[in-house]
């Protein structure tokens, strides 16, 4: 392959201990403490960039095109502004700025005109004929209607402030400065942001308009197609990723739910309709007589109750009256409550059936499974129509037409680039000596379990299944118990035949339950209480399964369901053979412990709900399969773990150390019998702006759960971000050459690509490690921040694209490497052990949900730890 090594300087010998090579940053780690203590002070203020140790070799060549368009810049002024009155939304600024641009470019900005970020800043491709200026700009309301529209006026002050740097910036992309210029990079993406900010939706870095394709998701939303677009720094210069995108919106209607509603609302209906309805506008008109308003909850009262004064002498009128008498409208639904605008001291009633919801609102709450598989339907593309719609959007942008991208000198490539990639093979998996089949070789990233036996069974003996569903049978129930105990007998796990299906009768004499297999009444109902209920209260494995899956009674559903019963009772499915019989250095030439870690958070507008980390590591070596789970509630939205590390003064023990890191530690020495002398940590869900932040304040944790168990115990570490939600996106040269892709069409699995679209200096790479199923397959971005164990570029790829063929719930390769997977999941169903916990009918005012956020964190539930297993 050409040019792989491009950008990539060969290190010398491998660091010391403590002399690790990371990602520089200067800055101290952030974040809240934990609730046991304050926060570990970083150990390094500054850290190298790390880079690989030796040029990629290993794979066969290939070539792909991916989604970047190289773009050429000029040198921006960056000029502070500032509005008055202050104004919230960023479309009502971009329209003031707009305005003052049309007004005054030619007069008072010497014919230059404003790329303008929605907040505070602007840039223009020169200088301005002032150093500061105030300008007075008028705004027609055109949400309201002819008759009541009114004129607003803003003070806009626009001053200098400071020059883009572009020499820093070619310097970083040469490899020559280690640290990005971001504020340089960012004034370049609002310049060729500000088009299409002015003509779409705008949702963080992505544009929708109904026009690139529109549908409907019901309950009142739709969804719009659109695009995302970021300017990225990478080894080819700058480069413009795009990618296609969708969004919920809500629909124009009017407030769906009052069509067919005939009766007063319940106390959980009004909870529920309050909660869909906050801070939405919606457009209240009548003849000549249109306004807009956000919602901020409902009335307690019926309509046909409230009452309100009508001028400064007191009198009140009724709602219905008044829309009477004002509005000449006679309410049908006034046993409903009203809609309220304002605040609780002025609230403003709108009755349900008068208002239209807003066009182009997105819809920022969970939409629930129907819903998102409709959106996943609509929006599912395979990668040769991915790639055209793509193309389509590029040209219908017209970047190099358009005139500031031309003002700024701004030229880009229209092509999709074509990149320089390999294929690592798959490693070899081993099985049972006892079935047919003992190793397999994965193809295309799949195998299945036919002749092969688990390497490692479980054991089980006190088991039973309980129903929850209608649709199925006693008869289905006990053939699907059958069948699932003959399959998991065939592959090596101990079960016993015959389950308890009487719980009355069990006659365990004492003994405790090992296993419940649970059919859910329906896709997802009660999911997460069984989990909450089986994991923190009873300590039982338990094992979900759909009624339908259980009522067609098949052997690959069988297999399937065996796989993940098999690791929660402490066996294992498959091992790396090279790993088990100790031929794989970076796991094998010494004890390694392997980490995944990741920090889920809230749903938008959930301001009183903690954010959740959930750690994994691996308990048993050299095979590096099987894997324990921690969670952790913590702060609100605070990304980095609060506790990895923490202590406590306990008035008879003294100073107390614990922590996930530390738990994880010792578990590992009581499976093995063995100190973790490396450490490999996968990091899930970091933003590249907080990796210096998470880097310092985890490794410092790290460090001291080491050395808390130990004095002068400082196994070496190495800590790799993984990023799985990015707009990167690989296709084949040949969409019709069967030798570059799977069966759905996508890149071949253990694709890996480390040159032109990587970072200039770090090491980073993206590997593709799954076969597509559906749709087009997104790459993982691993960002390697530290490195004392000296790994070769060519070791770590290929360590993290083996493990995942080695994630235990299915016979496939994953896309993301398995313990950060595992990571995800811990701590997605951490949140159902908090479900319910937050008070239905809590205040919508920002002070309380102000109050709540800021509260002490609750604990989660402590989990049983005989279902510790991931």
């Amino acid at each position: 392959m050409s040019n792989r090594g491009r950008g990539r300087a060969t290190s010398g010998p491998s660091p010391g201990r403590g002399d690790g090579r990371g990602r520089g940053g200067g800055r101290r780690a952030g974040g809240a403490p934990s609730q046991q203590a304050p926060p570990p002070q970083p150990r390094h203020q500054a850290v190298p960039t790390p880079s690989p140790h030796s040029v990629p070799s290993l794979g066969s060549d290939i070539q792909q095109k991916l989604t970047l368009h190289p773009a050429g810049p000029s040198q921006p002024p960056a000029r502070p502004v500032s509005i008055t009155p202050e104004v919230a939304s960023k479309k009502v600024c971009r329209l003031i700025l707009r305005k003052l641009d049309d007004l005054y470019s030619e007069s008072h900005l010497g014919n230059r005109h404003l790329a303008y970020d929605g907040k505070k800043s602007a840039y223009t491709a020169g200088p301005l004929p002032f150093i500061s200026k105030e300008f007075v700009v008028k705004l027609v309301d055109n949400e309201s209607s002819a008759k009541a529209r009114r004129e607003r006026e803003f003070k806009v002050a626009i001053k200098f402030a400071a020059k883009a740097d572009l020499h820093h910036l070619q310097q970083f992309l040469q490899g020559r400065q280690l640290d990005v210029p971001q504020e340089t990079v960012q004034a370049l993406d609002v310049v060729l942001r500000a088009a299409p900010s002015t003509k779409f939706e705008t949702v963080g870095r992505s544009f929708f308009y109904p026009s690139f394709g529109a549908g409907e998701l019901a309950n009142g939303l739709q969804y719009w197609k659109g695009f995302y677009q970021s300017l990225r720094p990478t080894q080819m210069g700058l480069s413009l990723n795009i990618d296609m995108s969708a969004r919920a919106f809500y629909e124009p209607i009017l407030v769906y739910f009052c069509r067919d509603l005939t009766r007063p609302l319940s106390d959980q209906d009004r909870v529920k309709v309050k909660r869909a309805l906050k801070d939405v506008r919606v457009e209240f008109s009548h003849r000549e007589y249109v306004r807009r308003y956000k919602i901020s909850g409902l009335s307690t009262q019926a309509i046909s109750q409230l009452r309100f004064p009508l001028d400064d002498t007191g009198t009140n009128i009724s709602v219905v009256d008044y829309f009477r008498q004002k509005y000449d409208i006679a309410l049908r639904y006034t046993f409903l409550p009203a809609l309220q605008a304002g605040n609780d001291e002025k609230p403003i009633y709108l009755p349900i059936e008068t208002c239209m919801i807003v066009d182009g609102q997105r819809y920022t709450k969970k939409l629930n499974e129907k819903q998102v598989t409709a959106l996943l339907r609509a929006t599912c593309q395979r990668p040769n129509q991915r790639e055209t719609t793509i193309k389509r959007m590029v040209a219908n942008n017209n970047y190099n037409n358009d005139k500031l991208n031309t003002e700024f000198g701004i030229q880009m490539r229209t092509d999709l680039t074509t990149i320089d990639a390999r294929v690592l093979p798959a490693p070899q998996l081993k099985y049972h000596d006892s079935g047919r089949v003992t190793q397999v070789n994965p193809r295309v990233g799949q195998w299945n379990m036919i002749d092969k036996k688990m390497v490692n069974g479980g054991k089980v003996e006190y088991w039973t299944c309980i129903n929850f569903s209608n649709r199925t049978s006693l008869e289905m129930v006990n053939q699907f118990c059958e069948g699932l105990a003959s399959i998991v007998e065939r592959a090596l796990l101990d079960i016993h035949k015959k389950s308890n299906t009487k719980l009355s009768s069990m006659g365990f004499d004492g003994k405790q339950l090992q296993l419940l297999i649970i059919i859910l009444p329906d896709v997802t109902g009660s999911y997460g209480r069984i989990k909450r209920v089986c994991e923190t209260e009873l300590g039982i494995v338990s094992q979900c399964c759909q009624p339908r899956h259980v009522s067609r009674n098949s052997n690959q559903y069988h297999e399937n369901v065996a796989l993940k019963i098999n690791v929660k009772v402490g066996g294992r499915n498959t091992v790396l053979l090279n790993a088990v019989e100790k031929r794989y250095a970076p796991l094998t030439d010494r004890p390694t412990i392997v980490f995944g870690a990741d920090v889920t958070h809230p749903q938008a507008g959930e301001d009183s709900s903690p954010s959740i980390a959930a750690v994994v590591a691996s308990v048993d070596w050299p095979e590096v399969t099987k894997y324990r789970g921690l969670v952790s509630a913590q702060s609100h939205r605070n990304e980095i773990i609060e506790n990895l590390y923490s202590t406590y003064q306990d008035p008879q023990r003294g100073t107390v150390h614990c922590g996930m890191i530390r738990e994880h530690l010792i578990a590992f020495r009581k499976s093995t019998g063995q100190k973790p002398q490396r450490i490999i940590f996968y990091r899930d869900g970091v933003s590249e702006g907080q990796f210096n932040q998470v880097l310092l304040y985890e490794m410092d944790a790290i460090r001291k759960a080491c050395v808390s168990l130990e004095e002068n115990y400082l196994p070496r570490v190495t800590f790799v971000v993984v990023q799985k939600r990015h707009h990167t996106r690989l296709f084949p040269v040949d969409h019709n050459d069967r030798n570059s892709t799977d069966k759905s069409g996508n890149i071949l699995p253990g694709t890996i690509v480390e040159t032109k679209i990587c970072h200039p200096t770090e090491f980073d790479f993206y590997l593709c490690s799954h076969a597509g199923i559906q749709g087009t397959s997104r790459p993982t971005h691993y960002h390697v921040l530290f490195d004392e164990n000296g790994f070769s570029a060519d070791e770590l790829q290929m360590l993290t694209n083996n493990l995942c063929y080695t994630y235990a719930r299915c016979t496939r390769s994953v896309s993301i490497v398995p313990p950060a997977y595992y990571a995800h999941l811990a701590a997605f169903r951490a949140r159902y052990y908090i479900e319910g916990d937050a008070s239905e009918t809590e205040s919508t005012s920002g002070g309380r949900a102000t109050r709540e956020r800021n509260a002490e964190v609750r604990s989660l539930p402590v989990i049983k730890e005989n279902v510790k297993d991931v």
